[in-house]
């Protein structure tokens, strides 16, 4: 009897809440393992369904306006809406509903926009969590949606299908057991990766033999990391104790992948739902914040703190004015016989909540909105940039976020990889050294063995029986010792047909390293051809076959920083081959030419060649059991699996036999120096963090112009501080940088300095572990200080040996300085992600290494030339363009607003508003809003090509520049000057005055009239004069705005107010267009406002002029003289005609 739903539905609902656990055990097929074995702790397992949605039809309501309060400024408005509707006196029943109306159509907005998104998302899930999919039961194939898949249950995929969830590779339709997946979906990696089914299982090429199976498999519970798993699987034979076999990364296969050139493939669901790794990766990065937006949420609260203070001056003056015994209360604050009972303290209150709600439209409500749009659509100008899309990957730049566009303008600290970021990570291979010979292949120098004239002590021109043997093993090692895999081809007995008819095999790995080394020893004579059945097998130079067993992998990772292969030979030798950097082999040999290699080895690397040093040794066959142990017992774990294969590792990788090295050369990208160059003008000061060793670095750093020939190079390496202790170092080191500036340190912007020494900083991984460690007494803090008191007076700094947790600890160190200096990482790697993350702003490289680099940043760019544009050009525009965005808004409020506070001096401080409703609301939503959108994202206040060019205008916007406390409380004056010449220059040019044909005087919602009209078109006009860059769309906006003003206002006082329940507007408008001394005055005002912002550009680009209008003066000259030649020229061309 099958008991499997029975089991399912008591796991599920009777096993109560699952107690968290390390592990979990699954039971392939759902068969239960024979009686006896280890206690099933019950475990509930979602369902396959996929949930990327974040509301339901019954909680979007509810759940978006949280989300939407939640936030400061919506709350706040959300308060002031409450405050509003509560307020029953007269005169504040007339705008009750104007800002509620804004906050209504705001909340609106982004809930439409969100709910919209959603049901993008429920649809694409529904269609996904429909899907087919082939699963086995009792013996035969049944078909059912993705989402009624069961963790256990045995799945079968066809070519060219997508995993449904996270399976564990039984076997294959290929004889190998192999098949081969693109993850592009995952992780964006196009090319065909390699899986390999469980060895017990990949003869299973049926659904009777799957269906028979009879295993557990005990893995970790569900995380997100794509590259990582750990697990078993124990498979029972004929009832005897179970064949127990590690699984890795390389048995999953993740949901979202697509099988590739298989035709099919077996596999047990373990991870399903949301508990997938792709579900699970859904999760997304640390919000980050710019600086702008901090800027913008500081402001916001001095306005606060400003609309409360206006609120309580008005109340306290309201009752002092009302307390004067000689003074009438006048009738329009007469209240009625409750409301004079009611506490004095309460009628204040309810009088300064009057106030708040009067003046509250300082607040602008729409800025959040606008700002969001900007940088929604600002972005695409980035992704829409033709100049910085690459032809050879035909790839442009990805934006991942469009939240800090602005903050691409306040780089101060590039933190870039070198390999495959600077350089192009297209390896080519150089030369061997193999026991003191040097060896170049025959593209190069005809596979000759080049003597050796610059001091180093090279063995014998003939190398002899022992020097012979091994050369060849150094080969042979380079043939065996890579996870390479050779593209699929026609063979005629395992020999190639391309390798018969004189060409070459086409190679595939994710490291160009290793591509590079198997390529380049085809011009030594050694080919590899194929791994087949788990036999590497490669082709000698006397064209013979040689098959090894491939018994172990001992694979690469960035803390060993080398990788090792065990194989058997035909005659039964087993051999060790291991590579990997030389700081990591040197230590490990007992045997060899070392001090040669070692010489030939920096000597490359000073070159700025890539070096990797190859080493052997041998086994016995009561040696390699005991290694076999070690390694099974290693694997099988699954509770700290690295750490335990890491000490295995170390146990074996010892006591090697020194072969070689080898030099691979990986050249410098295009306008990489160009690009540094520029960079540094700019004043961003640009750190390289590598692996590689120092002096390779260095060459690197030379020759992308990070180091010029005059920068003194300072050393902070393993070496140094051997020789004396890390605090006499870093002593030195300070006296030496602070000797020229004594005790002051350079500005961070000090950028290239002709007055000052030019000093570079290296320092080795080993050395910034030794400063980041705790001291004795529990802190590292004087040793940290010192260091960045040495990096401060540093133009350039070189990181080498870095692992890739310390890169992120140098990123974060610099960016949590006293400074707070805004630090951006670039890299194109998976090594290169911590730091990406940590940064303020993560840029990819769309590169060789795989796509984890671009998916976890917040852009991705093809090639790192193209970091100069988008910083230099769109960062500074993106910065720009946001911060007078805000700063406009805040000033465009105050003027708004602040005639509205005098007027309550004129009106017994009865909360009476200045403006008709109407006006209140359209003011931010449809009067000004789109002028300063359109400014915000079309404005060039100096040409892209003279950003380009004069890199040094970055500095002009360093730092927050246009956001800083001096340039507010410009911009606050500036509004509040402007208000008291609206309200003033209204009151006393028509104070007592007639200004009608007919004699009539001007009412207060005439006066209001007149003052919101000066106010339009002041900060629209305002904003004309502020930009440089005129195209037909800004002509259409900034002029149709005061249009549509102007033909609303007649609408509404002529034709709308008979639908209205109050007719206060009726003719208003008109009547004030009507009268001479009304246009007069609006004239007059409008100039006199928009005079001292015109004086203060005129007087500072005369006195003080910054690097950019010096820029902006130049140009215009020179459009000038370019026009008057042209003129010129015309008219000399007419006369002579």
């Amino acid at each position: 009897m099958d008991c499997s739903l029975i089991r399912t539905l008591i796991n599920r609902y009777c096993a109560g809440e699952e107690n968290w656990v390390d592990n979990r055990t699954i039971y392939v097929g759902h068969r239960e393992p024979p009686s006896g074995t280890e206690a099933y702790i019950p475990q509930r397992y979602p369902d396959n369904r996929i949930v990327s949605s974040k509301y339901t039809f019954w909680n979007f309501v509810p759940k978006n306006l949280f989300e939407q309060f939640r936030r400061i400024a919506n709350f706040y408005f959300l308060i002031i809406f409450l405050v509003q509707v509560s307020l029953l006196f007269e005169p504040m029943r007339t705008c009750a509903m104007t800002p509620s109306m804004k906050v209504v159509f705001v909340v609106t907005i982004t809930s439409a926009r969100s709910g919209y998104e959603d049901w993008l998302r429920h649809k694409a899930d529904n269609a996904m969590n429909q899907c087919p999919v082939h699963f086995i039961q009792h013996g035969k194939l049944v078909r059912k949606q993705s989402r009624k898949l069961r963790v256990g249950d045995i799945v079968m995929v066809k070519e060219d299908e997508t995993f449904p969830c996270d399976l564990i590779f039984l076997s294959s339709s290929r004889a190998d057991g192999t098949c081969f997946v693109t993850t592009a979906s995952l992780d964006g990696e196009s090319s065909h990766k390699t899986y390999y089914a469980v060895q017990d299982t990949k003869s299973f090429h049926n659904e009777e033999d799957i269906d028979a199976l009879h295993a557990t498999i005990e893995c970790e519970q569900p995380q997100p990391d794509l590259y990582k798993f750990v697990g078993r699987i124990n498979v029972y034979h004929d009832r005897n104790d179970p064949t127990a076999r590690p699984l890795g990364s390389e048995n999953l296969l993740l949901r979202g992948a697509t099988l590739k050139n298989t035709e099919r493939i077996f596999g047990v669901a373990i991870y399903t739902g949301m508990e997938t790794k792709m579900a699970l990766n859904y999760q997304s990065k640390s919000q980050k914040r710019s600086a702008v937006e901090k800027s913008m949420n500081v402001f916001l609260i001095v306005y606060l703190c400003i609309l409360i203070s206006k609120a309580l001056i008005n109340t306290i003056l309201k009752y002092l004015w009302q307390s004067n015994p000689f003074r009438d209360e006048p009738w329009y604050n007469q209240k009625t016989e409750p409301e004079r009972k009611r506490n004095l303290i309460l009628r204040a209150f309810t009088d300064f909540l009057a106030f708040m709600v009067l003046f509250n439209y300082i607040i602008p409500v729409s800025m959040y909105v606008t700002v969001e749009m900007q940088k929604f659509l600002g972005s695409y100008f980035l992704t829409w940039d033709e100049e910085m899309f690459d032809e050879d990957t035909g790839e442009g730049p990805l934006v991942n976020t469009s939240d800090l566009n602005e903050e691409l303008g306040q780089v101060e600290y590039i933190f870039t990889d070198k390999t495959g970021t600077l350089t192009e990570n297209n390896m080519k291979f150089r030369e061997c050294c193999i026991e003191g010979h040097v060896y170049i292949p025959h593209a190069i120098c005809n596979g000759q063995i080049l003597t050796d004239c610059s001091g180093i002590d090279m063995i014998d021109s003939s190398p002899g029986g022992s020097g012979k043997e091994r050369e060849e093993l150094f080969f042979r090692a380079l043939c065996l010792c890579h996870t390479v895999q050779v593209k699929e081809d026609d063979s005629i007995d395992g020999l190639k047909k391309s390798q018969l008819s004189g060409g070459s095999c086409v190679y595939i790995s994710s490291s160009p390293d290793e591509v590079a080394l198997v390529e380049g020893i085809q011009g030594l004579g050694y080919t590899y051809l194929r791994l087949k059945d788990n036999y590497m097998e490669i082709l000698n130079p006397k064209t013979d076959i040689e098959r090894f067993e491939l018994l172990e992998i001992l694979s690469f990772d960035s803390v060993r920083r080398r990788m090792s292969v065990i194989v058997r030979s035909v005659t039964g030798d087993i051999f060790l081959f291991c590579k990997g950097a030389d700081s990591s082999i040197f230590p490990r040999v007992t045997e060899g030419k070392i001090d040669q290699i070692r010489s030939r080895v920096e000597r490359n690397a000073v070159e700025g060649l890539r070096t990797l040093c190859v080493a052997y040794k041998k086994f016995t066959c009561k040696e390699y059991e005991s290694v076999c142990r070690l390694l099974e017992n290693a694997k099988l774990s699954l509770q700290d699996r690295e750490k335990k294969l890491a000490e295995a590792y170390e146990q074996i990788e010892r006591d090697l036999i020194l072969l070689g090295a080898t030099a691979v050369e990986d050249q410098l990208q295009e306008k990489a120096a160009d690009t540094i160059e520029a960079l540094q003008k700019a004043g961003i000061k640009v750190w390289v963090l590598t692996g590689d060793k120092m002096e390779t670095a260095a060459a690197t750093c030379y020759a992308c112009k990070l180091f010029r020939r005059n920068t003194q190079l300072l050393e902070l390496t393993t070496k140094k501080i051997e020789e004396q202790s890390l605090h006499d170092v870093l002593f030195d080191l300070s006296k030496t940088v602070l000797k020229h500036s004594g005790s002051l340190t350079r500005d961070s912007f000090s950028g290239l300095s002709t007055d000052m020494q030019d000093y570079g900083l290296i320092i080795d991984g080993a050395a910034l572990s030794l400063i980041m460690k705790p001291r004795e007494d529990g802190s590292s803090g004087n040793y940290r200080e010192r260091f960045l008191e040495i990096c401060r007076n540093c133009t350039a700094v070189l990181c080498c040996r870095m692992a890739p947790l310390q890169k992120a600890q140098i990123v974060k160190l610099i960016k949590l300085s006293k400074e707070h200096p805004i630090t951006l990482a670039i890299g194109d790697g998976a090594n290169d992600v911590s730091m990406i993350l940590e940064a303020h702003v993560g840029i990819g490289i769309t590169g060789k290494e795989g796509r984890q680099a671009a998916r976890n940043s917040d852009y991705a760019i093809p090639k790192f030339k193209h970091l100069k544009k988008m910083l230099l050009v769109h960062g500074h525009f993106y910065y720009v363009r946001i911060s007078e965005l805000v700063q406009y808004f805040f000033y465009k409020n105050v003027c708004f607003i602040f005639p509205q506070f005098l007027y309550q001096f004129f009106c017994g401080f009865s909360q009476q508003p200045l403006y008709d409703t109407a006006y209140l609301t359209l003011y931010n939503i449809s009067f000004t809003s789109l002028p300063i959108l359109l400014y915000s994202l079309m404005e060039q206040h100096v040409s892209t090509d003279m950003l380009r060019r004069e890199p040094s205008l970055y500095r002009d916007i360093a730092k927050n520049a246009l956001l800083r406390w001096r340039v507010f409380i410009y911009w606050t004056f500036l509004g509040v000057f402007d208000a008291v010449v609206f309200f003033f220059g209204a009151y006393f040019l028509f104070d007592n005055t007639v200004v009608t044909s007919n004699g009539q005087m001007f009412g207060n919602w005439t006066f209001g009239t007149l003052v919101f009209t000066v106010l339009v078109f002041t900060v629209t006009l305002k904003l004309a004069l502020d930009t440089h860059y005129w195209t037909w769309i800004n002509h259409f906006v900034i002029w149709g705005s005061l249009l549509f003003y102007i033909i609303f206002s007649l609408l509404w006082g002529g034709i709308v107010w008979p639908f209205l329940n109050y007719q206060r507007m009726y003719y208003v408008f008109m009547q004030m267009l009507s009268s001479g001394p009304a246009w007069l005055g609006i004239i007059l005002l409008i100039t006199v406002s928009l005079l001292p912002d015109v004086l203060k550009k005129v007087l500072c680009r005369q006195l003080c002029p910054t690097a950019t209008e010096r820029t902006q003066t130049q140009h215009q000259c020179l459009s000038v003289e370019q026009s008057t030649i042209f003129m010129l020229s015309q008219t000399s061309s007419s006369l002579s005609f």
